[in-house]
């Protein structure tokens, strides 16, 4: 835990110091807002090897990436303190200028003009043993994010709902082989299994009881069947569900939905925001996978620069506001004594 002492105040409170928190907090501290982003060090991809399709960063270990967006943010005179956001409220009546009372859970507190909530979801694995293990590197959910590195071999995809067929599609353009396994998932439409058979997809039924690795890190997974048969493939795909942690949102009131794909819910408690990452809370914003879990690291990341750059926009008009009721005081101040 981080013991630096907090300032009383600050024009911005990010929540999450992964990439959307740090872009949002970068954002802001180059327009010479005072930032302070609160990380617990535990982001949703750590368990990847490294970061893709981010340009000019290809591959960069999540941790890696980080770091180097920690120093970036210090350099500009932003501040990251490690712990974890236990409680937020607004501490302003209405008609006042907006302010929020920010709790660590080492008992420290801070006041935040605006807020930004960057805090990551949890992925939910299927309760398959062995899975949780290999989760981002052997067993992997996206064709963008992991494809290329398991170019050429054989991948295996375990059938939990309704987004089979279409995974099994895409994992197609870059694997030699691709499996099917039934699992528990419900059946592929007659239609879709005849053209997946037809492009070389193969399927096997039975409940997957446990995976298991084989060989060293660049090995594969032995996928052990209920019935007792086994497989060996490169690569184990499957699919997570997310949560997003609503326990500051519901404090505050953001107003937060479910997300579905395909008719099944993918994600839980997703912060509803407008494009520019603005709540249904004034002076509160949210980026990166607390609103959009299914989005990656570049996109998270240009998230939480325009949710950034829209809370300087909305703290400089607050400023002005603030200046003019400053002179409009003061004059009717001069006119009083004049009058006297």
């Amino acid at each position: 835990m981080d013991s630096e002492q907090l300032d009383e105040q600050y024009d911005a409170v990010v929540v999450g110091g992964g990439a959307a928190g740090l872009a949002g907090a970068i954002a802001l501290a180059r327009m010479r807002r005072s930032v302070l982003v609160v990380d617990s060090g535990q982001p949703r991809n750590a368990p990847a090897d490294g970061i893709h399709n981010l340009l000019g960063r290809e591959g960069v270990p999540p941790r890696e990436l980080v770091a180097a967006g920690r120093a970036e943010l210090a350099g500009y005179g932003g501040s990251v303190v490690e712990g974890r956001v236990t409680s937020l409220r607004r501490s302003s009546g209405d008609g006042e200028p907006l302010r929020f009372v920010v709790v660590l859970d080492d008992g420290r507190t801070t006041t935040a003009r605006r807020l930004l909530l960057a805090h990551s979801g949890t992925d939910v694995l299927p309760p398959v043993p062995g899975l949780r293990e290999l989760w981002g590197s052997r067993v992997l959910h996206c064709p963008f994010c992991h494809g290329w590195e398991v170019r050429g071999r054989s991948v295996a995809v375990l059938s939990t709902g309704p987004v089979t067929a279409h995974a099994a599609t895409l994992w197609r353009s870059v694997a030699s082989r691709v499996v099917v396994l039934s699992h528990t998932g419900p059946e592929v439409e007659a239609s879709q299994r005849q053209e997946l058979e037809a492009a070389g997809v193969e399927f096997v039924t039975g409940e997957v009881a446990s995976l298991e690795p084989v060989g060293d890190d660049d090995g594969g997974v032995r996928v052990r069947l209920a019935s007792g048969r086994t497989l060996e493939v490169g690569a184990v795909v499957a699919a997570s569900q997310v949560r997003v942690d609503t326990s500051l949102t519901a404090a505050l009131g953001v107003d937060v939905t479910d997300v579905e794909v395909m008719g099944v819910v993918a994600a839980t408690g997703v912060v509803v925001a407008d494009p520019t990452g603005a709540t249904s809370i004034p002076g509160v914003w949210a980026a990166g996978n607390a609103a959009a879990p299914m989005a990656v690291v570049p996109a998270v990341t240009a998230a939480g620069m325009q949710a950034g750059a829209a809370m300087t926009m909305d703290l400089a008009r607050e400023d002005l506001a603030a200046a003019a009721a400053a002179r409009t005081e003061l004059h009717d101040d001069e006119m009083a004594g004049a009058a006297r």
